[in-house]
């Protein structure tokens, strides 16, 4: 019966005690790199290498790189970084996949100038430069493409398409949006 009440209280804890859920097969793998590794510096007099631990475990070098990374406990973005503890990890983070304020106010300003320059483009001139350029999607087309939407050759797109621009710069419309190129 004791053998099952300590197992039961080991496998709660190896379910329990960790933010991120690791299989229980796993802890007890992770417990026993623990062991080797502590066998192994107190034998050594050193840190042991992952081909040591390894060969100690009876696995692979992979195996035990992987064990390391899984060991890894997750840090909060809200633990406390110096010795004033006025800052946080998370301060420190950046997010590259979200725009910064600073850039959607730029981008949201750019919009804003590009569609009072845009208009003074006729409405077909507007939407060749919308499709050729990915304004609306992001999706840029090609000539061809454009041509076939409009019923018209990639030749004469291409004419259409030089004319905005030639129009958009003109001085007066272009140094509007020449503050927005780098």
């Amino acid at each position: 019966a004791t053998w099952w009440i300590r197992q039961a209280i080991t496998r709660a804890i190896a379910d329990q005690a960790r933010t991120i859920r690791i299989p229980v097969h796993m802890v007890e793998t992770i417990n026993k790199y623990i062991k080797t590794i502590r066998t192994l510096t107190t034998a050594l007099g050193r840190e042991p290498t992952d081909k040591e631990v390894a060969d100690e475990m009876g696995i692979t070098e992979e195996k035990v790189s992987e064990i390391k990374q899984i060991a890894v406990e997750p840090v909060s973005l809200d633990t406390p970084v110096g010795d004033e503890e006025d800052s946080q990890i998370g301060d420190f983070v950046s997010d590259d996949k979200t725009v910064g304020p600073a850039d959607a106010a730029t981008y949201s300003s750019l919009k804003g100038q590009l569609a009072q320059a845009m208009s003074s483009l006729t409405v077909r001139e507007q939407e060749v430069l919308r499709l050729r350029f990915g304004l609306d999607d992001g999706r840029a087309r090609t000539l061809e493409e454009v041509g076939k939407e409009f019923g018209v050759t990639r030749e004469r797109i291409r004419q259409i398409e030089a004319k905005a621009l030639r129009k958009l710069r003109h001085p007066s419309r272009a140094k509007k949006l020449k503050d927005y190129l780098d």
